[in-house]
């Protein structure tokens, strides 16, 4: 081999060998990136960070489970528990209201208690069909008085926690004595 074919050979060498690394430092860039792009995933399980009450299994006891004799006493669709009222004391800073997700139901709900100004009151961790709370903390203590609320239910797939569904309100009164 003569001296021009040894450095064109060299050269054919040396370009594959940064054309491979360069394609390697792409590929460790995109991961990188990728990785540290990823959403954090909570456990679906688990009370949100905050105030949380205590989320039970079970919730919904007082709603039947028996299987209907005629088809149009069946429920269909996803089951939203509605509220007229609920009761507190000035100052308090939890109301007794039953949130939860009724245990007919195929889907989770986060659960949002919410004064009609916007002003959030409590927001529920992933609630499985069947769990739900008796006692619900508050974010704020309310001063006497009538307050209109809602309670917004949000709905997702159960298998991922994340994927929206449909969502639900349920409006209500707030008496603080």
């Amino acid at each position: 081999m003569n001296n021009t074919q040894e450095k064109t050979k060299s050269k054919k060498q040396t370009i594959i060998i940064i054309t491979l690394a360069l394609v390697l430092v792409g590929c460790l860039v995109t991961a990188a990136v990728l990785l540290l792009n990823k959403p954090k995933e909570e456990p679906l399980n688990e009370p949100a960070k905050g105030v949380v009450g205590v989320i039970k299994d079970n919730w919904d006891t007082q709603v039947s489970s028996e299987p209907t004799d005629s088809p149009s006493q069946a429920k269909k669709g996803t089951q939203i528990p509605g509220y007229s009222s609920a009761e507190m004391n000035a100052g308090d800073m939890s109301i007794k209201l039953r949130i939860g997700n009724p245990k007919e139901n195929h889907v989770g709900f986060y659960a949002s208690l919410k004064l009609a100004d916007g002003t959030v009151l409590y927001k529920s961790p992933l609630l499985s069909p069947g769990q739900g709370l008796e006692e619900v903390p508050l974010t704020q203590t309310l001063t006497k008085g009538t307050y209109d609320a809602i309670v917004e239910y949000k709905c997702v797939l159960l298998e991922d926690g994340k994927t929206p569904l449909n969502s639900a309100e349920s409006g209500l009164k707030i008496y603080v004595n």
